[in-house]
């Protein structure tokens, strides 16, 4: 059977590659840049652009090709209030919209797609289930949002789709925003929290992810939504306190009414100085915590890193490039 992955060069594709590879099937890389990656001596790659509908169309899906769509842009670098919808929105949806019309003209019918936790908004019900209200607090979430709508249309024509919603991602090569609390801690400066840090803070591995995706193939592409999670994730206040203990730096907690922070910087956001995006540090002390049994349940799947594991790993990956020593892929690094 031939896998064909839109941005499979991405984060989770270089990872989700290998795993179909191993299980001796036939993978194509369909993205916008080619790495040197090993898999390629055995996956094909193929340039494509997925906010250009010929050249979707022209990749030549087959009707029992099993596709995944992994391309995406993300909330980091972070994008001014007026750039933000033209930022994500050719890719996240339009290009969503350009696979499943290519998909729906080969009469392709399996698809994994990965969209995001933030389509949820404030946390209403906790933890969040699947079932959980969506109300987007900004453009990425919405543009993610509405490829489920997306999603739901194709259904109804007979298209299989696994709808997979991650919290942030953790894995090798990709620092994104922890990069700037990692320089804090460098620096011995204080760390600075959104609230008392008594709520939780959970992430999700990078190969957990590229898991949960294989194992939907496997599952025979469930029409259904998964949250991906890790499992019991801790205080943010222990998070962040066992990160600068390893890292053997002076830094400290500090707490910080939260209301008058999300304040702070709904100014900056507004006079389009933003340091972080809304949809980060709206929720940011809010128990946000996503419930990931369903996959379990449907899927067989169990994340596999814990929290504290994967924050500590992408500090060492931060530190040993700033040595000028990459770690190796096998590494946790941070999206």
């Amino acid at each position: 059977m031939r896998h064909i992955i839109f941005g499979g060069d991405g984060f989770v594709g270089r990872h989700l590659a290998p795993k179909l590879i191993a299980d001796g099937e036939e993978v194509i890389v369909a993205d916008i840049v080619k790495s040197d990656l090993p898999h390629y001596r055995s996956a094909s790659f193929v340039h494509c652009d997925v906010t250009d509908p010929a050249a979707v169309t022209g990749l030549g899906i087959k009707a029992d090709d099993m596709v995944y769509n992994l391309s995406a842009k993300m909330l980091s670098p972070i994008q001014v209030r007026a750039k933000r919808h033209e930022f994500f929105y050719p890719v996240n949806y339009h290009g969503t919209a350009h696979i499943m019309d290519a998909m729906g003209k080969a009469g392709a019918s399996r698809l994994v797609h990965f969209t995001t936790d933030m389509i949820y908004g404030h946390t209403v019900t906790y933890p969040m289930t699947e079932d959980h209200p969506v109300s987007p607090l900004g453009e990425y979430g919405q543009s993610k949002l509405d490829t489920e709508v997306l999603a739901a249309e194709w259904r109804g024509r007979g298209m299989n789709v696994s709808l997979f919603r991650p919290r942030l991602i953790i894995g090798p090569g990709r620092l994104g925003i922890l990069e700037k609390l990692f320089k804090l801690i460098d620096m011995n400066l204080p760390v600075p929290m959104i609230g008392s840090g008594r709520n939780p803070y959970q992430f999700i591995s990078v190969f957990d992810c590229a898991e949960a995706a294989r194992l939907a193939w496997k599952a025979g592409v469930p029409n259904e939504a998964y949250n991906l999670g890790s499992l019991n994730p801790p205080p943010v206040r222990k998070l962040l306190g066992d990160l600068v203990r390893h890292a053997g730096s002076r830094s400290f907690l500090l707490p910080t009414p939260g209301w008058a922070v999300k304040r702070t910087l709904d100014l900056l956001d507004f006079v389009n100085m933003p340091i972080m995006d809304p949809e980060q540090y709206l929720i940011a002390d809010e128990m946000c915590v996503l419930d990931v049994g369903k996959g379990e349940r449907d899927l067989g799947w169990i994340p596999q890193y814990r929290d504290e594991d994967m924050l500590i790993a992408a500090y060492d990956e931060y530190r040993a490039k700033k040595a000028g020593q990459p770690l190796g892929a096998q590494q946790i690094a941070a999206e």
